[in-house]
């Protein structure tokens, strides 16, 4: 028995293909992350930074909105790296839901200033369309870059990780969206903002486990 064992784990160990270590987690969302701001980057020196973008942020709302978004993309992105790891403990999901709260009070907030202040004019679209296709545009290939960067989370957790991915991913294209979308935002404006980050959050979690299992590694048989 002892030998036949010993044929089997040097067999074993003949056929092992090597394991390239991952980066912490922390250096892997910063990467992310500064593709994610180069990319918004772009978009805003293509577009042009918005009139008025200096005297909104004179507003405590706006300005602790745009901060808590950013908060949001910053510790989601670390949440969702170290959700994707067997190790790590699922409550690192709870990491950016402060801020997140934060951001989305604070459009809520805008909702509600809007329709008090405008009353039935403030349905007027605007520019709302646009801001929902363009946050979810921004969402996809930066998505597409994050999922395929934690494609090893199918097995530990998916759906806690697409949640914190999603909200990040909703975090930074609605925060970036800000840089170069017009100030005097509509109250349809800001309820597309919030459709849009919704429907970011909600399609990462529920097609978790498809996506995770389509970007996994695949093993060879040979």
């Amino acid at each position: 028995m002892a030998t036949s064992t010993s044929d089997l784990i040097e067999r074993l160990s003949a056929d092992a293909m090597p394991v390239r270590r991952l980066r912490p987690p922390a250096w892997r969302a910063l990467g992310w992350l500064a593709i994610a701001a180069l990319m918004i980057a772009v978009i805003t020196a293509i577009e042009g930074v918005r009139p008025g973008l200096l005297a909104a942020f004179r507003d405590p709302v706006f300005a602790l909105g745009r901060g808590a978004a950013v908060a949001t993309a910053i510790t989601g992105a670390l949440a969702t790296f170290e959700l994707s790891l067997p190790d790590r403990a699922a409550r690192w999901l709870l990491l950016p839901l402060p801020f997140a709260v934060l951001w989305l009070g604070s459009m809520g907030y805008g909702c509600l200033g809007e329709w008090l202040t405008r009353g039935a004019e403030g349905w007027r679209l605007g520019h709302g369309a646009d801001c929902f296709e363009t946050i979810l545009l921004t969402s996809l290939p930066l998505g597409a870059l994050l999922f395929a960067m934690v494609r090893h989370a199918g097995p530990v957790r998916p759906v806690a990780t697409a949640l914190s991915g999603g909200l990040t991913l909703a975090a930074i294209a609605e925060g970036g969206l800000t840089l170069y979308h017009d100030v005097n935002a509509s109250l349809m404006d800001i309820l597309a903002h919030l459709a849009a980050v919704a429907v970011v959050v909600g399609l990462s979690t529920s097609s978790a486990r498809v996506v995770f299992r389509a970007l996994a590694p695949r093993r060879s048989l040979g």
